[in-house]
């Protein structure tokens, strides 16, 4: 529930789509299930990595960028198009935005690592509870959010800009920090 890109995107989805922070979390879990299973299984070391954790920054945050900037185009066309138009499915948001993140997958590779090993002292089931509970939070959140940048909509046109600005300076912000730190891994 941190704030990051899937929340700044949520938000922004959830102007044209009430239900985008469903889609989100689909897309999100889609990628995080492998990882669980891949740590389950022992492989969490494979993202301590430098360059594993550099090339998710560059990538992610080019694809932040992208998206921003997107969003902001979006801003300047006079049709009657949602201005909070990322052009890409919410489900696409979720897989793009988990997988490129390398919060994400810092995250996973200590907290994520550590739960998910704590759990397995308890057994396979007491994995699928996590997971299945740490995804309902996923779910519930980003449709709250989806909700919040749904009736951000309904306030007109100026409400939907300016939660798309917000939403799009987000997206730089947070794109251009992923590529800034990678870069800095590279030196």
């Amino acid at each position: 529930m941190a704030p990051g890109p899937i929340t700044a995107a949520t938000l922004a989805a959830g102007a044209r789509n009430r239900h985008a922070g469903a889609w989100i979390c689909a897309g999100h879990v889609l990628v995080e299930l492998p990882l669980v299973v891949f740590i389950a299984a022992g492989l969490g070391v494979f993202f301590e990595s430098k360059g594993i954790r550099t090339g998710i920054g560059l990538v992610g945050g080019v694809l932040l960028l992208m998206m921003g900037a997107q969003l902001l185009a979006s801003l300047r066309r006079s049709t009657g198009d949602s201005a909070a138009s990322v052009e890409r499915h919410p489900f696409w948001i979720g897989v793009l935005l988990s997988g490129a993140n390398p919060y994400f997958v810092l995250w996973w590779a200590t907290v994520g690592l550590t739960l998910t090993g704590q759990a397995m002292e308890f057994g396979i089931l007491a994995l699928v509870l996590f997971a299945l509970a740490h995804w309902l939070c996923d779910f519930g959140w980003l449709e709250v959010l989806s909700y919040i940048g749904f009736r951000g909509s309904s306030l007109g046109r100026f409400g939907e800009k300016v939660i798309s600005l917000v939403c799009a300076v987000l997206l730089l912000g947070f794109g251009g920090k992923f590529v800034y730190e990678a870069t800095a891994q590279l030196v």
